[in-house]
């Protein structure tokens, strides 16, 4: 039986609207380009384990390793939304606009989802050496 929900985060709650946006990016992609290429469900592709993430970030006991997942999950989605943007930029290559912008807007959302967890993190160790008696 899994721990009863006690304290809920408000990341755990961005983690799963995060995952749902890029899940929406991803088939918005997918279907705006006629099904050609399934690189088109890569951001649906980083939604889904950001989705099941903060669903299990909601949870006391697994937040903590829950939410350093997805932050990695989310590196790796910013990363790869940015080489993959800018790669074709610096190397002459062709631009195709449907895809560029799929990939700003992944490393955009990755890079925004990343900034608030590091956010959160920091004030939580800030909020645990004011109350090191709490639970936080």
């Amino acid at each position: 039986m899994l721990p009863a929900i006690q304290e809920e985060s408000p990341v755990s709650k961005i983690t799963i609207v995060v995952g749902h946006f890029l899940i929406a990016l991803g088939f918005i992609g997918y279907f705006a380009t006629n099904r050609v290429s399934w690189t088109a469900l890569i951001p649906a592709i980083f939604g889904w384990p950001l989705v099941i993430l903060g669903e299990l970030a909601l949870q006391e006991n697994f937040r903590k390793h829950a939410m350093h997942a997805a932050v990695v999950v989310g590196l790796i989605g910013l990363l790869g939304g940015a080489f993959s943007f800018f790669r074709p930029l610096l190397s002459g290559g062709e631009l195709k606009p449907m895809a560029a912008a799929m990939q700003a807007l992944m490393a955009l959302t990755c890079a925004v989802f990343v900034g608030l967890c590091v956010k959160s993190f920091i004030d939580a160790r800030v909020a645990r050496k004011q109350n090191p008696e709490s639970k936080i």
